[in-house]
């Protein structure tokens, strides 16, 4: 059996809000976890997180919003993300979200929302139980061997 390789997250920023330190301190979290991590910036669309996932071939996608758009810029990039062939890919996020939206990006394909004040252990651990290197399809074939 070949070794098990680690696991890939993306975290970005989607839309125009600036604040980017909680998304700096999460993707630092995750990468001293021994993670892969690959932090896109700033002010990154849609289409441009949807096209890094599929160049970085990550297992899992962090989006930190601050800026109130939770509802229109998620479903955006989960969008972007099917449009590449590229939607079974775990989508967690973070930020300002009120307690009342998140059935609704859970309804819309968000595996898991993070809000302010939550560890970067809970986060961790959080990725440790639900996102499996390569995601389902290897983790399936494995399961056949």
């Amino acid at each position: 059996m070949a070794a098990q390789r680690k696991i890939r997250i993306l975290v970005a920023k989607p839309g125009l809000d600036g604040h980017d330190r909680g998304a700096k301190v999460v993707a630092r979290a995750l990468a001293d976890a021994g993670y892969e991590v690959v932090y896109t910036g700033l002010h990154q669309t849609p289409e441009m997180i949807a096209q890094a996932v599929v160049e970085e071939a990550v297992d899992a996608v962090g989006l930190s919003i601050m800026s109130g758009a939770h509802m229109t810029l998620f479903p955006a990039v989960i969008d972007a993300m099917k449009e590449r062939g590229v939607g079974d890919v775990l989508v967690f996020g973070g930020g300002i979200i009120p307690k009342e939206d998140a059935p609704r990006l859970t309804e819309l394909g968000v595996a898991q929302i993070f809000t302010p004040g939550t560890s970067t252990r809970d986060i961790v651990e959080w990725i440790a139980a639900h996102v499996i290197p390569g995601g389902q399809d290897e983790a399936e074939a494995a399961e056949g061997e």
